[in-house]
This record gives structure tokens, sequence and C-alpha cells, in this order.
């Protein structure tokens, strides 16, 4: 006889129609489009038109969410790369401003491409980010805002000692790039990882500095594995084994552990360890084996996530990016490609879950199954986050008032669904600096 397995299941979707209006600041094309978009999300960030990749050096300041990404001002296409910029006052409603970074300058000249923020011993936020010259080689450069009482941070500069970081002594030009968040070590030193691929092996580079401007490369990367290839956008950052609070990057708690998180084949990995700030040392529980035993954010369309320190909700927040699943001239064809979706971290993740499997005992507990559906995204939360899947899906009958909600088992076991809600979800306002100007929008 099959036993019973119970399920919470809460369902929020958005199944309103969606027409593409607005542009970006440095947009050359600044007129709205009205062609219909199906598959346009509702509550989930991006763009008004073009390509988005990576989020890039997220981070909250005086009461304002700012997010960066990688952006192409002028198709749908992963081209051009500029830093997009955005802010928010509680990451639903978004005011899409100018673009912080443009590659316009000889060591960026083919890109700015992912990297991230750090906020200096005053307080000050800096960007780090690889840009490729105009020999397609990587390196890494800084900017800082121009105005800091300017609370959205409009304009960054760069730095006029860029590049920082180049790639010598047997650094491979092509794989040395997407900085992380900087740590401050008991010693005063600035500590930051790059992702690179030595002689075929994925590595974390580690780079000091105490003035955040010259930096030196350790003899000893942090961590590499020889079971995977290049590690593209690196995470590295405390987590408290014993709470619920989020971890400052920079925390010396010693009962803390380290997240490693590197992206790679498609998806995020990541790993626990002990880090020791004496000679930087990570020792890891479990190795990166590129098997489907290995950890991971999330077993479905998401890649290249970058974290950020809310200081004012003391959490850690995921950002990640969720690309296409359709053809790159449908991309071309509907104006825009690629969607952010956020997540706040469980602090002390669970080390015993693996892939979408929950370690749990369905003869006497239940499970909750939370799925957001925004048009062409469906984002599923198994055992309050232990399992996440995400999935892009674009119907082409089920669309607005003829989408219906279905519950259904393809197990062998019977599933009794105990409670099931439901709602509808508002559409987010996101909108462009230029239209604030003529209206305050609803950010509340």
């Amino acid at each position: 006889m099959a036993k019973s397995v119970i399920w919470i299941v809460g369902l929020c979707f958005a199944m309103v129609g969606n027409v593409v209006y607005g542009s970006h600041m440095n947009d050359k094309n600044p007129k709205p489009s009205s062609i219909r978009q199906p598959y346009r999300t509702a509550y989930h960030f991006q763009p008004p038109k073009y390509w988005m990749n990576d989020p890039n050096g997220p981070m909250y300041l005086n009461g304002v969410y700012h997010l960066f990404y990688q952006y192409n001002p002028y198709a749908a296409v992963p081209r051009n790369k500029s830093w997009g910029h955005s802010v928010s006052y509680d990451l639903v409603n978004w005011i899409h401003l100018e673009h912080a970074l443009d590659p316009v300058d000889p060591y960026d000249f083919n890109g700015c491409w992912s990297g991230s923020t750090t906020f200096l011993s005053e307080g000050k936020p800096a960007i780090l980010y690889p840009g490729v010259d105009t020999k397609s080689r990587q390196a890494q450069n800084l900017a800082l805002p121009k105005n800091l009482s300017d609370p959205f941070l409009r304009e960054w500069v760069k730095s006029p000692r860029n590049p920082l970081m180049t790639p010598i002594d047997g650094i491979d030009q092509k794989y040395f790039r997407d900085p992380t968040t900087a740590w401050k070590g008991p010693d005063g030193l600035w500590r930051i990882l790059a992702g690179n691929q030595m002689n075929g092996v994925g590595t974390a580079l580690l780079y000091r500095s105490r003035d955040f401007v010259s930096w030196s490369r350790s003899k000893v990367p942090l961590h590499s594995s020889n079971k995977t290839d290049m590690w593209e956008c690196p995470d590295f950052y405390p987590v408290a084994i014993n709470g619920k609070i989020g971890v400052d990057t920079s925390s010396l708690d010693k009962s803390n552990k380290h997240v490693l998180k590197a992206s790679f084949n498609h998806h995020d990995y990541y790993v626990l360890g002990k880090y020791t700030p004496k000679g930087d040392k990570f020792s890891v529980d479990i190795d990166f084996m590129n098997t489907s035993s290995d950890l991971r954010y999330d077993c479905g369309k998401f890649y290249a996530s970058k974290t950020f320190f809310d200081s004012g909700m003391k959490r850690h927040i995921l950002w990640g990016w969720v690309n296409e699943s359709d053809s790159e001239s449908d991309d071309i064809k509907k104006s825009w490609s690629g969607l952010q979706v956020m997540s706040s971290l469980r602090e002390g993740p669970d080390k015993t879950t693996y892939g979408a499997f929950i370690n749990i005992d369905l003869r006497h507990e239940k499970i909750s199954l939370r799925t957001l559906i925004d048009h062409s995204i469906i984002e599923s939360f198994g055992g309050e986050g232990r399992a996440c899947i995400t999935a892009r899906v674009y119907p082409k009958l089920a669309i607005d008032n003829q989408a219906y909600l279905y519950a259904f088992n393809n197990g062998t076991f019977d599933v009794t669904i105990s409670t099931l809600n439901a709602w509808n979800m508002k559409k987010a306002q996101i909108v462009s600096a230029t239209a604030t100007k003529r209206r305050k929008p609803y950010l509340n």
C-alpha cells in the first residue's frame, strides 16, 4: 500500500498582459515599444529592453538598495557590456538610472564585465570590475562614486591607476575575471578573490591590498579543484552556523563557517568550510567533485549569482541571473533577454541536502512547496527553500485568462494536499529616472 505524502502548497502567480514601456537612459532609440509581450514578467527585475545577464555589486546604503548588472544597451545579444544601474527602497519596485560604467577606456574597451562592490573603512562604496582591453586581455579595475551626497550614486569615476591587477605570472589573460566583494583581515589588509582557470583547474586567486589600489597576488590560491575548469563569478562570505542573522563579509567570528561559490557547467555550486585568516587557509568540508552530489544554489536555470549583506535587515541577499531558454532570434524579435531573481539566504546551509532531494521522513512530516509563477518564469522552493528549481516557460495557449491552476502527481506514492493557497501578485513599478522627474513613483 502506498504511503501518503502531505504537501503544503502556496502558489503566487501573475497572469496579466504586459506591454514594454520606457527606455534606458543611454538607449540610442528611446521610443517606447507597445508590442504585446506575453512572456515579459510582472514582478521580476528586468530592464525595459535588450540584453541583461549577471547581477553585479548589489549593495544597501542609507536606505537605498542598488543593483548593478551586465547590460547591452544596443541589442538583445551578449555583447557591448556596460554596468546597468537601478535602485529601490523595497527590492520590488525599481528606478532605472544612467549606466554606472561604460566600456570607453583602453583597459575596458571590449567590455566592463562582472564585479563587486565593497564598503571601504570610511563607508565609501567602491567597485572592482574586470575590463577587457583592446587586445582582449582581462584585468581588474576600480571605480568610485563621484558624489556621495547623491542618494542614488548616479555617477561613478574610474581610477586613474587602472588597471590595478593584470594577468601576469602565468595567468591566462582570457581567464581572469569577476572579483569578489573584499573582506579585511586582522592584519588590516583587504582581500579579494578572482575567478581563474590555471592549467585547466578551476581556481580562486587571492589578492591583498592595504589601500585598495596596489594589489599583490598570493603565491597560493585560496582554493582550487582539479575536478572543475574555469570558475566564473566566485563568491566568498561567512555564515553563522548557530543563528539566522546574516553576517558581515569581514566578520572574523571563529564560530562562523564560510561559503565559497563558483559558477561553472552552467550552474552555481558551493562548498562550506572553515576559513582561518592567519595564512588565509580555507579547509572545506566536502570539496567540489563535479558530480550530482555537489551542493547547488538552484537545480534549474540559475547562474552567475552574487550575494550582499543587507545591513538594514541583518541578512544576506542572493541575486541570480535567469537566462532565456528560447533562441537568440526570439530574443531579438521580442527585444529583450534575461531576468534577475532574488532570495534571502538561510543561514547555515544544510550540508546533507544534495541536488533537489530533501532529507525528510515523508511518513510523518509535511513538505512545503512555494511556487512563484510570473509569465515566463517558474520558481519552486521545496522544504522551506532547501531545494530550489527555477525554470523558463513560453506557453502558446495558457496565456492571461486562458491560464488555469492544476495540482497533479506523477509519483508512485499518493499525495495529500492539506492546504492550498493562491494569490495574484501586484505588478511591480519599474520606471526610468526620467519618469521620476514627472511624478514620484510608489515605492513602499
